[in-house]
């Protein structure tokens, strides 16, 4: 089985948000949002050419996912500019359902964070506005 196999089964077996496996080892969350890759950044966890299996990703996770340079991702639900941003960083995509934006968690508009990098011009960039909203958003 490979370790995207593996990441997604463990995400499929458990209550995790999202499964980041390299070289055998395995890192969980159960957090929501961008938080666990913003903290396995901010950690500076060596995930290149890690494989993820994720919940839901929105071009802000994708962001994130470039930054952690992994080399593919499975989603459950990911967002057509997500999916764009995964594949120009060269990362393999895979998804069950492709949707043209992630709706925040009360269903009545987009997500802020899918929002806020609408205008990044780079994964750094990206970055910097999710921290922005992030603070605005506390």
């Amino acid at each position: 089985m490979t370790e995207l196999e593996q990441a997604v089964c463990t995400l499929r077996a458990g209550n995790h948000t999202c499964v980041l496996r390299k070289n055998g080892t395995e890192y969980t969350s159960d957090r929501r949002g961008v938080a666990p890759l913003l903290e396995l950044l901010q950690k500076e966890t060596d995930l290149a050419g890690a494989s993820c299996a994720d919940r839901v990703i929105g071009n802000g996770a994708a962001y994130l996912y470039v930054l952690l340079k992994v080399k593919e991702v499975y989603a459950e639900i990911i967002s057509e500019p997500a999916e764009k941003t995964l594949k120009q960083a060269g990362i393999s995509v895979s998804y069950d359902t492709l949707v043209p934006a992630i709706m925040n968690r009360t269903k009545d508009g987009f997500c802020p964070i899918e929002q806020a990098v609408q205008g990044a011009v780079s994964p750094e960039n990206a970055l910097d506005l999710i921290e922005k909203r992030l603070k605005t958003l506390r």
